[in-house]
């Protein structure tokens, strides 16, 4: 058995959207509040974060969990997915952590925190370390195996993950080629973007979301990283196909 934690559900922006008095900011139902998108999973013997935004802080204290982080998947170095690796710095209490990406990405987090990846580290840093990985290249955190997928988020090529054989994590897709929908193949649950009703030049919007599920058949799928453009998870989640659901910040998934 495995859980998957929702840790935040939203877009770049966050919802509410700052300065925004649509019905899903001022909703007073607490699934339309979402945080920057990112997921804590515990399989048998590992504990994964799936992006870690700068809401990561406020999403840790709302779960009560602190315990050992074995790694911590990025799937690109926008900052809603990356903002908050600093906050990993109580988890280092426990271990190093190692943070994989791929080559790109790597390169960008070197280069936006300088000070995490010195050869003299100072007290107070956090204790995490990068580790390149490719797309289509498996590997293990502890005993669970990880496979990378190509994803692309407009014309930038990023990474989603297939955790344990079970899980998929794909967010920010506009497409993705035919051997990462191969590579998706069985799971259990999927986890998947979908932003908006309209279209989007470098996101998949809700009819497009509903395409690529359909497409993975997953025996459960629940979408993430949807704007208040979305609309209100009450009124959304009533028009999905059976199996597909709105995620909230919270949900938690068993498998």
């Amino acid at each position: 058995m495995g859980r998957l934690r929702i840790l935040g559900s939203g877009t770049s922006t966050g919802v509410p959207e700052i300065g925004c008095t649509c019905p899903v900011c001022t909703s007073t139902d607490p699934r339309d509040n979402r945080l920057r998108a990112s997921s804590l999973l515990h399989t048998d013997d590992a504990v994964i974060l799936i992006d870690c935004g700068p809401d990561f802080r406020e999403q840790m204290l709302s779960a009560s969990s602190f315990e050992k982080i074995d790694g911590v998947l990025v799937t690109h170095e926008h900052y809603d997915h990356v903002g908050g690796l600093d906050d990993l710095r109580p988890f280092g209490r426990f271990a190093d952590i190692p943070i994989y990406s791929n080559a790109y990405t790597i390169a960008h987090l070197r280069a936006r925190m300088p000070y995490c990846f010195v050869d003299k580290v100072y007290p107070g840093i956090p204790r995490i370390y990068l580790q390149e990985v490719e797309a289509g290249q498996a590997f293990h955190i502890n005993r669970t195996e990880v496979l990378p997928l190509r994803v692309m988020h407009g014309r930038l090529p990023i990474l989603g993950y297939r955790i344990g054989g079970r899980v998929g994590y794909i967010t920010d897709m506009h497409t993705m080629p035919e051997e990462s929908y191969e590579q998706l193949k069985d799971l259990d649950v999927l986890v998947i973007n979908a932003l908006r009703p309209e279209p989007h030049p470098t996101h998949q919007n809700i009819s497009e979301a509903l395409k690529a599920a359909g497409r993975i058949g997953a025996k459960e799928t629940y979408f993430i990283h949807m704007s208040h453009h979305a609309g209100l998870h009450a009124d959304i989640e009533k028009q999905l196909p059976p199996h597909v659901h709105f995620a909230y910040d919270g949900l938690e998934i068993d498998f």
